[in-house]
C-alpha cells in the first residue's frame, strides 16, 4: 500500500510496543499522526501527536485516540484533517472579532461615550456575528473520492 501511495518509509508487521517506539522516534523530526483500529494500536495512538481511530475498531483504540472516524474508511482521514484545520481557523477568526469588538466598545463605554442600550446591542451583535461565522462551517463538504 505504501508503495502505491508513493510513501518511501513504511513499517509493517510491527509489535505493539515497537509501534509506540517508532512513533516516539518519528516525533523528534516531525508532527506524527497515527491511524489505527485495534487494541494493539492504542499505545501508538496515545504516543502520536494526532491519534486517529476507526469507528469500527475497538473501544480502547477510540479512547486512546484524539479523533475517531465514524466509519472505518481510511480515506476519511484527509477530510477529518481538513475540517479540523477549518474549525481551528474559525476559532481564530472569532477570537479576533470578539477581541476587536471589546477593544473598541469597552473604552467607549468606560468613557461614557456609548449609550448603555447601544453597548448592549453591540454585545448582542458581537455574539451573533461570532455564531454566524461559526455556522459557515456547515457549508463544508467532503471531497468526492469516488
Amino acid at each position: 500500500m505504501a508503495q502505491a501511495l508513493g510513501i518511501t518509509a513504511a513499517h509493517a508487521e510491527v509489535l505493539p510496543a515497537n509501534k509506540a517506539e517508532i512513533i516516539t522516534a518519528l516525533k523528534k523530526h516531525a508532527v506524527v499522526a497515527m491511524v489505527g483500529d485495534g487494541i494493539n494500536d492504542a499505545p501508538a495512538l496515545a504516543a502520536a501527536d494526532v491519534g486517529i481511530a476507526m469507528g469500527s475498531g475497538t473501544d480502547v483504540a477510540m479512547h486512546a485516540a484524539g479523533i475517531t472516524l465514524m466509519r472505518g474508511d481510511p480515506r476519511l482521514v484527509a477530510d477529518a484533517l481538513d475540517i479540523s484545520k477549518r474549525t481551528y481557523n474559525k476559532i481564530r477568526q472569532n477570537l479576533f472579532w470578539a477581541f476587536a469588538y471589546n477593544l473598541i466598545g469597552i473604552p467607549l463605554a468606560a468613557a461614557g461615550l456609548l449609550n448603555p442600550m447601544l453597548a448592549g446591542a453591540a454585545m448582542a451583535l458581537s455574539s451573533v456575528s461570532v455564531v454566524s461565522n461559526a455556522l459557515l462551517l456547515k457549508t463544508w463538504k467532503p471531497k468526492d473520492r469516488s
